[in-house]
């Protein structure tokens, strides 16, 4: 199961850097999911805002998993979540995994990757 998630993984990041250059890597995947949550198109951001999109990502991608739903959004702009249920304790290889899963989710369930494309 860990290889079919990381062969998927890896799928998405290539389809990604088409778009935004190399070094594609769960991080840098995860800045432009909350920087799309967000919805305020690429700008500068502070070192503050790029950890806080982080957080954003994190809490968008794992709503669907039910462990946090969307409250409300700032005077900002910005999107506020709820935590709904604890995330359980998990070794950071199976962190790693629940991430890249959810991230695979996001982009599939939004129209913005389609696996079949890359299968082999």
């Amino acid at each position: 199961m860990d290889y079919d998630i990381e062969r998927r993984f890896q799928n998405l990041t290539k389809h990604l850097e088409k778009d935004f250059g190399g070094g594609m890597d769960v991080q840098a995947i995860l800045f432009l999911v909350g920087v799309d949550a967000l919805g305020a198109g690429y700008k500068e951001f502070s070192k503050q805002e790029k950890t806080d999109l982080l957080h954003v990502a994190i809490c968008t991608i794992l709503e669907p998993s039910g462990y946090y739903s969307f409250e409300k959004r700032d005077e900002q702009g910005w999107p506020h979540f709820k935590l709904v249920k604890p995330l359980p304790e998990l070794a950071d290889r199976e962190q790693q995994h629940l991430i890249k899963e959810a991230l695979i989710e996001y982009f599939v369930s939004n129209g913005l990757f389609e696996e079949e494309t890359f299968s082999n």
